[in-house]
């Protein structure tokens, strides 16, 4: 049994390459950009976030979906350095954080983590 709960934890943080998150239910705005989760565990986190924290979620998934790489001082910014290249923070509240890449032509932003504010910050 052991072994079943590891392959599929193995698939879960492998297939589908990308699912669409989970928009708010409040949300209605015009999606410029398509939001995907890196994988089903990233959506699942994505959701428990978002269970804490509505308005913030709904806030983070607007700005994701419509200009997910303009800067707002303290609250969404490019990471630095070289293991963080082309990775941008959102501040969704004081102690958690979505961790996300944009691709501009493709518009589409992968979030690879949404959760915990963690130190240091996860690479994609």
């Amino acid at each position: 049994m052991t072994d079943n709960q590891e392959e599929n934890l193995i698939v879960e943080n492998v297939e589908p390459p990308f699912v669409k998150l989970t928009a708010p239910t409040l949300s209605e705005i015009e999606n410029t950009w398509l939001v995907v989760a890196k994988n089903r565990r990233v959506n699942r986190d994505w959701e428990a976030l978002m269970q804490r924290h509505k308005e913030n979620t709904r806030r983070c998934y607007e700005d994701l979906c419509t200009a997910p790489t303009t800067r707002q001082p303290g609250r969404v910014f490019p990471l630095k350095g070289k293991p963080y290249k082309g990775v941008w923070e959102y501040e969704v509240t004081k102690g958690d954080r979505v961790f996300y890449v944009p691709d501009e032509e493709q518009l589409k932003v992968v979030v690879y983590y949404a959760g915990k504010h963690p130190s240091p910050a996860p690479t994609p």
